[in-house]
């Protein structure tokens, strides 16, 4: 089962130092639901990631019929499917407007990405990031006439 974005958050301020940091995000990118290979297309692919990542946000309706974005996501870098673990713990399975307001800098800078993470890695965070709000605003109601 996948961790929530509290769990990881508090599993990162119980962790001494950037090296266990590090090996927790391994264990992360690990766990990551394996994504169907027919997934994984130029299509789905992520621009802007040094390594390959695709991603597929699919919109579904949760228990209450609520619209939400169900994600898939992989790569063939370890340290960036961990990037992904966190990635989906902030945005998977939630509504348009829940993924256009969050505050996602903050939530960066609240786990020491910023001081902490490649430019290369940072840039492919928020390429993915892009991707998913580009998909959110997709499925975000317009306003009204």
């Amino acid at each position: 089962m996948a961790l929530t974005l509290p769990e990881i958050l508090e599993n990162f301020e119980l962790l001494e130092g950037w090296e266990e940091r590090y090996r927790y995000l391994v264990d992360l990118g690990k766990r990551l639901a394996p994504m169907a290979p027919e997934d994984k297309t130029d299509a789905t692919k992520v621009d802007g990631c040094m390594s390959q990542v695709w991603l597929v946000g699919r919109p579904e309706h949760d228990a209450a019929g609520h619209l939400v974005l169900t994600l898939t996501a992989d790569s063939d870098a370890i340290i960036v499917r961990g990037l992904i673990a966190v990635l989906m713990a902030i945005y998977d399975h939630k509504t348009p407007s829940e993924i256009l307001t969050t505050d996602i800098g903050s939530l960066f800078d609240d786990l020491g990405f910023g001081q902490h993470i490649t430019m290369n890695r940072r840039n492919g965070f928020y390429a993915m990031v892009q991707r998913i709000r580009r998909e959110a605003a997709a499925l975000a109601p317009g306003p009204a006439a």
